[in-house]
């Protein structure tokens, strides 16, 4: 064990929360199954509202990889994003990352798998993973619990940020790791 101190915490941060939260609840005198009932009642309503468009949302990246749309966009997209410092190997991750952190994730172990993590497309790859986020299921997960349908502004935003994070991510690495 390199770091047995940190080991030992890992193992009682755990259990130590669980029991200090059931300490503050009686400490507070609040009915804590009651409580736990209720939160769980809520998540399984929640769930029931945001689950067609959860469904959709999968559905149409299914159909969408196993078309050939996803490699023919990628082919048309190339230069543009070449110019941008992002190579053609991570567009199906630029892509794919708004849409499902799931997806993106197998995108990413497959391109570790084909070049490596200490290649420069795997560097980027992993970058962008992290710079990133998966925007439209953010936003049905989030919006969608509490209701929310406008979400114009809020989309264009965030596209915009995870476009602004791709870029970076390459242009970093770029910087930091050469190609």
């Amino acid at each position: 064990m390199k770091y047995p101190l940190f080991t030992a915490i890992s193992v009682y941060v755990l259990p130590l929360a669980v029991l200090a939260i059931l300490g503050v609840g009686l400490a507070r005198k609040v009915r804590i199954f009651e409580a736990f009932t209720e939160g769980a009642a809520e998540g399984i309503s929640t769930v029931t509202r945001i689950l067609p468009s959860l469904v959709g949302i999968l559905t149409a990246i299914g159909v969408f990889r196993a078309s050939g749309a996803l490699d023919a966009l990628v082919g048309l997209l190339a230069p543009a994003f070449r110019s941008l410092g992002i190579p053609a190997e991570a567009i199906p991750l630029v892509l794919m990352r708004p849409v499902s952190g799931s997806a993106s994730l197998a995108i990413v172990a497959d391109m570790l798998r084909e070049y490596g993590p200490d290649s420069y497309v795997g560097r980027v790859a992993c970058t962008m993973l992290g710079s990133t986020e998966t925007v439209f299921y953010t936003l049905a997960v989030y919006y969608g619990s509490v209701g929310i349908r406008n979400i114009r502004y809020t989309l264009a935003a965030a596209l915009i940020a995870d476009v602004a994070g791709a870029v970076a991510s390459a242009l970093i690495c770029a910087l930091v790791f050469g190609r």
